[in-house]
């Protein structure tokens, strides 16, 4: 029975998995907060070969009131059609990528995750990585072969909104993913209000990646969160918008403290409400 990747899969797993004739299903997340076209132009250019593109704003988010933040979670039903229409079947191999650290495909990995699927994992290190091992990128669009849609099946990650956690707040731990200036309040390049939630402790993503982009070993990872005293099952992680927390949650899963929870709408959502605590520093 072939081996199923669940957080992590390297670049040269990959190969092989690939040489083998087990047909992944490969999803490029490649992505520009900056430029939300450039992530599709890069795919266009270049990309794994058989990788489908999911586009963040399109794909792997919602629609915004306003109220729910600047990438609110796809409607379930939604997602799993869009699953379906990737091929995505029960028991195939997801690996999903970027070019990026990991900041947009550790988001799709978490929504499959979310849908139910087990076997979705991210190719640590990404393009780079798998360039590194000797892998290949190619230009042809990829003709998708469509399923119906994906059985739903329970979430196996939890999400809590924005009540919930107010009301729990001194009592959840949170955690937050963004880095230390736009934690402190000292710069707001994306949002509204500057600041955080109060209680919050910051864990910058990037924090999860060594020199070469990818993720430091899971004995290491769980180290630096357990020093961080993060109880896993009254964990909640979030970010700007509900992306980069993501990551956060990949590298507890790797590290074996898989159990805690997201708050979609993150920072965005609740900042945009100006009734909510804000704290600063």
């Amino acid at each position: 029975m072939t081996q199923a990747f669940e957080t992590l899969i390297s670049a040269a797993e990959l190969r092989a998995l690939v040489a083998s004739g087990g047909a992944p299903l490969l999803l490029d997340c490649s992505f520009d907060l900056a430029d939300p076209a450039a992530g599709e132009r890069a795919w266009a250019a270049g990309h794994l070969p058989g990788a489908l593109h999911a586009h963040l704003d399109r794909d792997l988010s919602g629609p915004k009131n306003g109220l729910n933040g600047r990438h609110p979670l796809p409607d379930r039903h939604a997602f799993a059609a869009l699953a379906g229409a990737w091929g995505l079947t029960a028991g195939r191999q997801v690996v999903v990528y970027d070019g990026q650290g990991a900041t947009y495909a550790a988001r799709a990995w978490w929504l499959l995750r979310w849908l139910g699927h087990g076997a979705v994992a991210v190719l640590d290190g990404g393009t780079a990585a798998w360039l590194a091992a000797g892998g290949t990128l190619v230009s042809d669009r990829v003709a998708a072969a469509p399923q119906p849609p994906y059985t739903e099946l329970p979430p196996a990650m939890p999400t809590i909104d924005a009540d919930t956690l107010l009301a729990g707040l001194g009592r959840l731990f949170v955690l937050d993913a963004r880095g230390g200036e736009r934690f402190r309040g000292e710069v707001e390049p994306l949002d509204a209000v500057a600041g955080h939630i109060p209680g919050a402790r910051q864990r910058f993503f990037k924090d999860n990646l060594q020199a070469d982009g990818c993720f430091k070993p899971s004995a290491v990872l769980k180290s630096e969160f357990e020093a961080l005293a993060a109880p896993t099952l009254h964990t909640v992680h979030q970010c700007g918008s509900g992306v980069t927390a993501c990551h956060n949650l990949l590298a507890m899963a790797h590290a074996g403290l898989a159990g805690s929870a997201l708050y979609p709408g993150s920072w965005s959502e609740w900042c945009s409400d100006a009734a909510r605590p804000v704290a600063r520093g």
